[in-house]
């Protein structure tokens, strides 16, 4: 019998998804204006988010929720390397860390993993579906934003195991209303996925603060700069 999930999540989440929308970072991004250093700052958080996401999702891959969207074609741990390796070179792994909100976000994930691994259903549903859904039209936006002339550093938006994202989308909402779950269980799920939908603003928040900083830097820069010219 049918559960509905895949509706009652996008239903239950339609408000958490526009003020996430509405973050300065991300109106920036979906406008056309992408700082690169800022990019490659989310490339850096995405990774880590998604290495914890992936590591529960496998070591619950048979738990009796987790098991009906268990798809490793969706894992984006390797081509966030890929695009790790563009921006910071074959040294990568030593200049990343976690941001403080990516952080958070991490813990969150491995302690659902541990205690309530249906939980993960939120996450994933969240970061996979929207990655899969805007993938094309996001990686326009940053190849032109960033004057990026090959396929190089876009490598997160790519599903090559993918081969129809229109049905592969059908087959994973079909496989979310198929879950053998509760009235108390799905609403914990869409809870969880209004969590995620906020770690997430919080992650983009702090990339804010750094378009600001660069913003606030350049401008010194050209207010000196004219000082030098006139003085």
């Amino acid at each position: 019998m049918s559960t509905d999930l895949a509706q009652q999540l996008r239903e239950g989440t339609t408000k958490s998804h526009s003020m996430a929308e509405n973050v300065s970072f991300v109106k920036s991004f979906l406008g056309g204006v992408v700082d690169k250093n800022s990019y490659r700052k989310l490339v850096a958080n995405l990774f880590f988010i998604y290495v914890a996401i992936e590591e529960q999702m496998e070591k619950n891959k048979n738990h009796k929720s987790i098991k009906f969207i268990y798809f490793p074609q969706l894992f984006r741990k390797s081509s966030l390397i890929e695009d790790l390796n563009y921006y910071y070179g074959s040294n990568w792994l030593n200049q990343i860390k976690p941001s403080s909100a990516t952080q958070v976000y991490i813990d969150r994930i491995c302690n659902v993993g541990n205690n309530q691994p249906e939980l993960l259903i939120a996450h994933a549903y969240t970061r996979y579906i929207g990655d899969l859904s805007g993938g094309q039209i996001l990686k326009k936006i940053a190849k032109n934003a960033m004057n990026l002339s090959t396929n190089k550093g876009t490598a997160f938006y790519d599903f090559d195991l993918i081969q129809d994202e229109k049905n592969f989308k059908d087959m994973y909402r079909n496989s979310l209303n198929n879950i053998p779950l509760n009235s108390n269980e799905i609403n914990q799920i869409i809870s969880e996925a209004n969590v995620a939908f906020n770690l997430n603003m919080k992650m983009f928040q702090e990339l804010d603060s750094n378009l600001i900083k660069i913003m606030i830097m350049l401008l010194l820069s050209s207010i000196n700069n004219l000082r030098k010219k006139f003085a």
